[in-house]
């Protein structure tokens, strides 16, 4: 049985991926990890341990693996892409010097380290259409170089000391459960929730940009699934691109008119979410993940709108 630390429980992927791994794995051998003044609550807190887990307090993370047997670490400590323009040194100390940490603790206790990587980890450089998963990775943003030297860090250590280091090129995840928090793909949150509610969507990428989205579910699937996949079957270990849908904010918001036909959006560009969007891929070549490890996603943008519309809608008109 696996002992799993979760570091970024309560962010926006973390406290989804806490509970589906408490679900596979029992609850009693998943910790959520937080730093202090994010702590647990509720269903998160009460159905199985948690520790406070700053990645730039090595001790900290250190004691907490060694008290609870730990073998496997999801470490999601990461700034967003928009937060991380405005705090670069911060996002830098908890992305980079953070990770550092823990692949040394990881070393030293024999852990599996997933770390995700980003579509944000290309650049204006890159093949945008089916961008291939070998290619030059040249971003602009320091999300965008902090991705990058989380891949190579990671690929450093799997080769010179033979930590089980992996990971995935998160695209643009969407979820009705967590609000999102400062990245420049959240339009594709937001205007769920605009539409549930009512309002009219002020809509900050412009018109035709494409992004690789990925519906929450399907996020959590793939991190779950590289780690539980044999390591002999592996060519990359770290990097891998996942795709499964591809949008420009028109295509979003007319499959939304599908069943809330009288729902309105306008144009306010911002010119750095706008930038940003612009040095990613439009699409992403998934082939090397669909044949290394069985990749799969199983939600499109029809039925993920459909879903996302349904449990918006209970969560918000209850």
């Amino acid at each position: 049985m696996k002992n799993i630390l979760v570091i970024g429980s309560t962010g926006q992927i973390g406290s989804e991926l806490t509970r589906e791994l408490r679900k596979r794995y029992g609850n009693e051998n998943v910790v959520a990890g937080y730093i202090k003044g994010a702590e647990p609550t509720g269903e998160l807190k009460e159905n199985g341990p948690s520790a406070e887990c700053d990645v730039t307090n090595p001790e900290m993370i250190s004691n907490v693996v060694k008290k609870h047997n730990i073998d496997t670490i999801y470490n999601l400590a990461a700034l967003l892409s928009v937060v991380a323009e405005a705090k670069p040194r911060l996002a830098w100390k908890i992305g980079i010097d953070g990770l550092w940490n823990i692949l040394e603790i990881a070393r030293e206790n024999k852990c599996a380290v997933f770390t995700p990587s980003s579509i944000g980890s290309f650049g204006p450089n890159t093949p945008h259409l089916q961008t291939p998963q070998d290619t030059v990775q040249r971003p602009g943003t320091i999300y965008g170089v902090s991705k990058v030297t989380t891949e190579l860090l990671s690929d450093y250590y799997q080769k010179k000391y033979g930590v089980d280091t992996r990971s995935v090129r998160f695209p643009g995840i969407i979820s009705y459960v967590t609000p999102p928090g400062g990245g420049t793909t959240d339009y594709a949150v937001d205007i769920y929730y605009s539409a549930v509610k009512g309002e009219q969507f002020v809509c900050p990428i412009q018109k035709g940009t494409m992004m690789d989205m990925m519906y929450m579910p399907d996020a959590l699937n793939a991190a779950i699934q590289l780690m539980e996949a044999d390591a002999s079957k592996l060519i990359h270990h770290n990097g891998f691109n996942i795709a499964s849908m591809s949008f420009d904010p028109e295509e979003i918001y007319n499959e939304i008119k599908k069943s809330k036909p009288d729902f309105k959006m306008v144009y306010d560009v911002d010119p750095l979410k706008q930038s940003i969007a612009e040095s990613w891929p439009d699409s992403m070549d998934d082939s090397c993940a669909r044949a290394e490890w069985g990749w799969k996603p199983q939600f499109d943008l029809q039925s993920m709108t459909i879903d996302m519309l349904k449990h918006l809608s209970e969560k918000l008109l209850k």
